[in-house]
């Protein structure tokens, strides 16, 4: 299954990148994620519950990021199981200047195994969009909300 998009965050690329190696920020920011810790340099794990069709689940996984280049890129291995089956991946998270913004360019591949497999190529497509296109609203509503919170107090 391939995953790719574009997102435009309106916040500089600085408190993107801030946001993106934050794990409580982007524990609030995935859709069904109800754990994010840090386990070790460039290492997370993680507790996600999503459910795709009638496929609901819990999945405890780990994410390792490499290829790290700060404020530009990083790449990620990622795997979790749950009653709902396994999923595998690669993936990269690549941040551009956009006039005063970001862009968010996520893509990578994945495997799903198990009972979540037999729901079907096109509907794991449309969710996995769903989640991306969902990740990055709630990423930048947490890039407001930070910006937000470095400018109170600040007085002309």
């Amino acid at each position: 299954m391939k995953l790719e998009g574009t997102y435009h965050i309106d916040a500089p690329r600085d408190v993107v990148w801030d946001l993106l190696n934050d794990p409580a920020a982007l524990a609030r920011a995935l859709p069904g994620c109800e754990r994010l810790d840090r386990v070790g340099e460039n290492r997370f794990e993680g507790t996600l519950a999503i459910g795709v069709a009638s496929i609901k689940s819990t999945y405890v996984g780990n994410v390792t990021l490499s290829d790290i280049r700060p404020g530009e890129s990083y790449a990620m291995e990622v795997e979790g199981q749950g009653k709902g089956g396994f999923v595998r991946g690669r993936g990269r998270i690549a941040l551009t200047d956009e006039a005063g913004a970001t862009s968010l360019t996520i893509s990578g591949d994945a495997q799903v195994g198990g009972p979540i497999a037999g729901i079907g190529q096109r509907l794991l497509d449309g969710a996995a969009k769903k989640v991306l296109k969902e990740f990055a609203a709630a990423l930048g509503k947490e890039a407001r909300h930070r910006l937000a919170s470095d400018f109170r107090g600040f007085r002309i």
